[in-house]
C-alpha cells in the first residue's frame, strides 16, 4: 500500500512549514504530500497567518524537493479558470520534473466563496462546470504539438488555444477525482481520472464508492482495474496511549473518536486499520496531518508503520 501525507494549510500554516513537512516525507519515503485548496478555516482554530495559494506553494515545494509525488486533494473548480488552471498545474509538472497529481472537485466550502468574493453556484451548476474543465484540461494537454484546441460548452469557450505549456508528464499529470455522489461523481472518475479517493468515511462508504466507480467504468467499456482507489483518514499515532491521547488533544480531537473514524492509536493499531481498507480494496491511503509542527509524528509512522507494510 502506498501511503501519501496530506495536509490542510487553511488552518495554520505558513509556506516553510509546509516546505519542512514536505521534504521530511520525502526523506522518509511516503509516496506523496498533497495539500487541501482552501481558503477560509474551518472550526475554531485562528488559521493564522491565513490562506496560502495551491499553486504558488506547490511550484515553491517542486523546486525544493526531488522525488516525493506533489498534488491537490483536491482544486476546486470554482476557485480557477479551467484554461490558467491547465497552465499553472503544467508549470508545477515541469518545475517538479514531472511528479504532479491534481485533484479536482465541484467545491463545497460555501463560507470560503462569500469571504473571497468567488461566485458559488448551484451544485448542478458546479458539477457541469467541472464536467466542462475536465474536458477542457486534458484536451489542453493532450493536444499535439503545432495544433490548436477549441471548446464550445454551457460554461466555457476555447477557440484557437494553442495547447500550451506542456506538461513533462505524457498526456497530463494524472486526474484524481473523489467524493460520495452516486451517479455523476463515479461517472467523471470512470471517464477521466487516475485515481478515485474517499474522504474521511467509514469502509462500508469506501467500499460501496468503490463498486459505483467500477460499475461506471464497465458501462463505458473501460477496465476498472485501470484506476487506483484511494481513501484518506486522519492520522493520530503514538507509542503510547497517552502520546495517543496527546497527540489527539493537541488537533482538538478525541483518542477514541479519532480510533473509530481516522488512522489513530498505536501503530498496531494503525496498520490494522490501513488493513481494513486494504481488504476493501484500498491501493493507496493520504494520512492527514494536522499538526504540522510535530515531525517525530511522521518519523514515528515511517519506521513502525510505513516500513512494515507488505
Amino acid at each position: 500500500m502506498d501511503l501519501r501525507i496530506f495536509i490542510e494549510p487553511q488552518q495554520g500554516a505558513t509556506y516553510e512549514q509546509q516546505l519542512t513537512v514536505a521534504q521530511e516525507a520525502e526523506r522518509l519515503g511516503f509516496g506523496g504530500f498533497f495539500r487541501s485548496d482552501h481558503y477560509l478555516k474551518m472550526g475554531s482554530v485562528d488559521g493564522l497567518p491565513g490562506p496560502t495559494d495551491t499553486w504558488v506553494t506547490l511550484g515553491g515545494i517542486a523546486r525544493e524537493t526531488s522525488s516525493i509525488r506533489l498534488g491537490t486533494l483536491v482544486c476546486s473548480i470554482t476557485f480557477r479558470l479551467p484554461g490558467p488552471l491547465a497552465v499553472a498545474a503544467a508549470q508545477v509538472d515541469n518545475m517538479s520534473g514531472g511528479r504532479l497529481e491534481l485533484g479536482i472537485g465541484a467545491g463545497w466550502y460555501g463560507d470560503e466563496h462569500v469571504a473571497y468574493g468567488i461566485p458559488f453556484p448551484t451544485t448542478r451548476q458546479r458539477f457541469d462546470m467541472l464536467g466542462e474543465q475536465l474536458q477542457i484540461i486534458t484536451g489542453l494537454w493532450r493536444t499535439p504539438d503545432k495544433s490548436e484546441f477549441s471548446f464550445e460548452g454551457e460554461h466555457y469557450s476555447l477557440i484557437g488555444s494553442p495547447a500550451l505549456p506542456k506538461p513533462t508528464q505524457a498526456g497530463g499529470p494524472p486526474i484524481i477525482i473523489g467524493g460520495f455522489g452516486k451517479k455523476r461523481t463515479p461517472e467523471l472518475a470512470a471517464r477521466y481520472a487516475a485515481e478515485f479517493n474517499v474522504p474521511f468515511a467509514p469502509v462500508d462508504t469506501f467500499r460501496n464508492q468503490r463498486t459505483r466507480v467500477r460499475k461506471a467504468c464497465e458501462q463505458l467499456g473501460r477496465d476498472p482495474d485501470s484506476l487506483i482507489y484511494s481513501a484518506a483518514l486522519v492520522l493520530c499515532c503514538g507509542r503510547t496511549d497517552e502520546e495517543v491521547e496527546l497527540r489527539a488533544g493537541n488537533i482538538g480531537r478525541s483518542a477514541a473518536e479519532l480510533r473509530q473514524n481516522g488512522a489513530a492509536g498505536t501503530p498496531s493499531e494503525v496498520l490494522d486499520k490501513l488493513a481494513t481498507f486494504a481488504e476493501a480494496g484500498a491501493e493507496r491511503i493520504y494520512l492527514q496531518v494536522l499538526d504540522l509542527n510535530d515531525l517525530d509524528h511522521l518519523r514515528l509512522t515511517a519506521d513502525e508503520v510505513l516500513r512494515v507494510l507488505p
